[in-house]
């Protein structure tokens, strides 16, 4: 990846992936691409222009935090543009709690914000304080909440420790932070990545999909049906199986002793139950999150990088579960390699 210092170039795949799915599939009434982190203070305080300082300071390294987005007229493809937005950034209003039924209900109403950020102006982080008692406004004490959130088009989960480690290094030890021109920022990657020459990859996904009808719904034993519309709701639940101490122990040496992945044993699994489920369905697709830091100089940038991709199965009735996670580790081991292929061009293509 080369160095070139722009400030308008191109969004990423991924950020146009992000930022076309917010317009065209979800209500503009309800956000669906506001990341946010929930900080409770347990011991101590903050200061609060410490926490002003150390912020801003991030802003001004991290371009990408910075960064304005708009679709351009002539070719209809969205364009970033880093501006100066963090010169005149300041904290979001503070808001009181009494009690945490109310303190659940402020987190929810700044998650479904829509309003939280703009897009347009590069307005796209912030950060809030929620008080148990209006104590001040000089520091964050115990048991007073911080909303740090940013728009998912320039920062996925990945970032998250880059961001809290720089946070923390500029707090505690009141550095300011600057640009360094010789380091390599997202509008860079972004430039690098629609340079790429992808054909490989696009054959490869087209053979992987190939006969794939993608409005084939597994006959699932729902107790509901969806809604026929296409936009969508994003009223989601998230269901979690804890293992006992026992099953963990034999997954993880099952796992090792056939050099595997905790992940593709899982995929493997989860392929299994649904194929049970379904009565003998053998032509599975599951969509799965991957990093995409496929190059060192990724690992720690802030920025939207991860890809959805198609894990597509085709089972064998008479294989044997050992075979099954053979197979299963070779898909992943092959999809790694061509992970940075858009989904918007896997999809179009198949």
């Amino acid at each position: 990846i080369l160095l070139c210092p722009k400030i308008l170039g191109i969004a990423s795949f991924a950020q146009q992936r992000i930022l076309l799915d917010e317009q065209v599939r979800f209500s503009e009434k309800v956000a669906i691409y506001n990341e946010l982190s929930v900080l409770r203070v347990v011991k101590g305080s903050l200061s609060v222009n410490r926490l002003l300082n150390a912020i801003q300071s991030i802003l001004t390294k991290q371009t990408i935090l910075r960064t304005s987005f708009s679709i351009d007229d002539n070719d209809g493809i969205p364009k970033q543009f880093i501006t100066n937005s963090h010169q005149a950034f300041t904290l979001g209003a503070e808001q009181i709690y009494n009690n945490e039924n109310e303190l659940r209900n402020l987190i929810y109403k700044i998650t479904i914000n829509p309003k939280l950020f703009d897009l347009s102006t590069g307005q796209v982080f912030h950060c809030q304080i929620l008080r148990q008692e209006n104590n001040g406004k000089q520091v964050i004490n115990c048991s007073d909440i911080l909303i740090i959130a940013f728009h998912h088009a320039v920062f996925d989960r990945f970032s998250c420790d880059i961001f809290f480690n720089e946070l923390c290094h500029a707090y505690d030890n009141c550095v300011e932070m600057s640009v360094d021109k010789e380091s390599l920022q997202y509008i860079d990657y972004s430039v690098y990545e629609h340079q790429m020459d992808m054909a490989l990859s696009r054959d490869f996904w087209q053979s992987q999909l190939q006969g794939y009808n993608f409005e084939y719904q597994l006959s699932l034993p729902t107790d509901r049906q969806r809604l026929s519309n296409q936009q969508r709701s994003a009223l989601a639940s998230i269901t979690q199986i804890t293992f006992d101490d026992d099953v963990t122990t034999e997954f993880l040496k099952y796992a090792s002793a056939q050099q595997v992945t905790p992940f593709q044993l899982g995929l493997a699994t989860f392929y299994t139950f649904l194929f049970k489920l379904t009565y003998g369905q053998t032509d599975i697709c599951i969509s799965c999150l991957n990093a995409n830091r496929y190059r060192n100089e990724l690992e720690n940038m802030i920025g939207m990088f991860v890809a959805t991709l198609p894990y597509r199965i085709q089972l064998d009735c008479h294989w044997l579960f050992d075979e099954l996670v053979k197979h299963v580790r070779e898909k992943c081991l092959s999809i790694l390699e061509h992970a940075h292929y858009p989904l918007q061009y896997i999809l179009a293509e198949s």
